[in-house]
């Protein structure tokens, strides 16, 4: 669900028997230490949703907490991963991968050993600053380490399926976890796994000098600032009033960051995206969907989690419940491919998220008529929604990729991960205002389903209307 590529990169031609030779054994080798970030972060993210109820109950955690522990990370990792790619370049892509697997590792640590709901929030700030350095710099390295075509676009295609694979187990794996050793338990792993990819990726991976580029850290900072302050505003405001002084400063700083942002990026020489990318409809569609999906469906796991231990499940049993709603996106990414190759981008991009939108709108339906409906029910159709919209996932990042051709393909790769994580920030967000306005779950299910089909339906929208692509 969080691949940066996807694989319809895996498309490509298989590569020629001496380039299948050549990466193999060391080959998949350096593939496993790229990767093992990624898989880890990936991990971490969908199974501490696996662990709230433990953490709430441990460290007296409120609902508000809970949304900071989840949207803590996604805070700091949205907002500095443009800034991770630069300083790879400017350092270094494999001192800059080395180092932010030291960050997330430490993160980790403090996670672990969190005696309270704000220590544990600190800690997962850090984490994402240490995924924001390492992700865009392991896809780097990886087109630097393997400079055949084919071998990369098979071992780019691998990748990818790693990290979408781990984007469906984290739930089990975490509800495993934390059944046996506890909810800490989910932040220990990190530990030797961390430790690991340190080590192979120093043994391994090939030095890549700096490529220095400007950087500029104002915009960076204001960047950081509005999506600090638009958190504050849409985890707090439930807590202390849409209307409360500290609301209304939070609202104010939003909007001035964001202004000052924008007035910056127009006038500097080097922005933080290129103009060309910025001026092309296409490429901003497609961003805008990627932050929609990524609203609706970490929404949707957060609130669902929530949901199945409120029915008594115990962290074990909702990673086995969650398991069929987060596999069937890497089943729509795996047929994906197959499908654009031979109808092109387009179609199942929308068709995608226009089948995840009916079927949001059916789930709103039967939330409605049905408060006492089915767990298999529900996750059945949930289930469908998410094949279809998995399908749409790799069509919308090869969207985004064709249309920033090489030139820009780093930039292009960087703002769609930047906006898909805001996304995940303001769905988890939102549905933590949806938990605290309404009381009964009876009417939390059916905004939730409503908000998602809203989404899908928006993004189907926006595809139709502004992304035009030869087949």
């Amino acid at each position: 669900m969080e691949c940066i590529m996807t694989n319809y990169s895996s498309r490509a031609a298989s590569p020629m028997p001496q380039a299948q030779a050549a990466i193999q054994p060391a080959g998949t080798l350096t593939l496993l230490t790229l990767a093992i970030g990624f898989v880890m972060a990936m991990v971490d993210l969908t199974a501490v949703n696996t662990a709230l109820s433990d953490i709430a109950r441990d460290l007296a955690v409120p609902v508000s907490g809970l949304v900071w522990v989840v949207d803590g990370y996604t805070l700091t990792f949205a907002a500095l991963l443009l800034a991770g790619g630069a300083l790879g370049d400017r350092m270094g892509a494999r001192r800059a991968y080395i180092t932010g697997l030291a960050i997330f590792l430490f993160g980790s640590i403090l996670c672990a050993i969190a005696p309270g709901g704000g220590a544990l929030t600190a800690a997962r700030l850090l984490q994402g600053a240490g995924a924001a350095l390492f992700l865009p710099n392991s896809l780097s390295l990886l087109t630097h380490t393997f400079e055949d075509d084919k071998v990369r676009a098979r071992m780019v295609g691998t990748w990818s399926a790693m990290v979408g694979a781990s984007s469906a187990i984290g739930p089990l794996v975490g509800g495993i976890l934390v059944h046996e050793f506890g909810w800490r338990s989910v932040f220990w792993v990190n530990v030797p796994l961390g430790l690991l990819g340190m080590a192979l990726a120093y043994r391994l991976i090939p030095v890549v000098q700096p490529q220095p580029r400007p950087l500029s850290f104002i915009s960076h900072g204001l960047g950081v600032l509005a999506l600090a302050a638009l958190s504050f505003v849409l985890i707090e405001g439930p807590v202390l009033g849409w209307t409360s002084a500290p609301l209304l400063a939070g609202m104010a700083a939003t909007l001035a960051a964001a202004a000052l942002l924008v007035r910056r990026e127009r006038r500097i020489e080097h922005p933080i995206l290129p103009r060309a990318l910025l001026g092309n409809g296409s490429f901003t569609a497609a961003n805008a969907t990627g932050f929609l999906i990524n609203m609706a469906a970490f929404g949707q796991l957060f609130l669902l989690s929530l949901y199945v231990q409120a029915r008594g499940a115990d962290a074990l049993h909702t990673g086995y419940t969650l398991l069929p709603m987060m596999a069937a996106f890497t089943i729509g990414n795996f047929s994906s491919g197959r499908i654009s190759a031979r109808v092109g981008l387009r179609l199942p991009l929308l068709g995608g998220l226009a089948v995840g939108g009916a079927m949001g709108a059916v789930l709103l339906a039967l939330a409605w008529w049905l408060p006492a409906m089915p767990m298999a029910l529900m996750l059945a159709v949930i289930v469908l929604m998410n094949v279809a919209v998995g399908v749409a996932i790799p069509a919308m990042t090869a969207t985004v990729m064709q249309v920033a051709g090489k030139a820009y393909s780093n930039s292009a790769a960087a703002a769609l991960n930047a906006n898909r994580q805001i996304g995940a920030l303001v769905g988890v967000a939102l549905m933590g205002t949806v938990i605290h306005a309404l009381p009964a779950w009876s009417a939390r299910l059916p905004v939730a389903f409503g908000v998602a089909a809203l989404a899908f339906a928006a993004a189907a929208t926006l595809v139709h209307r502004h992304v035009h692509l030869p087949r």
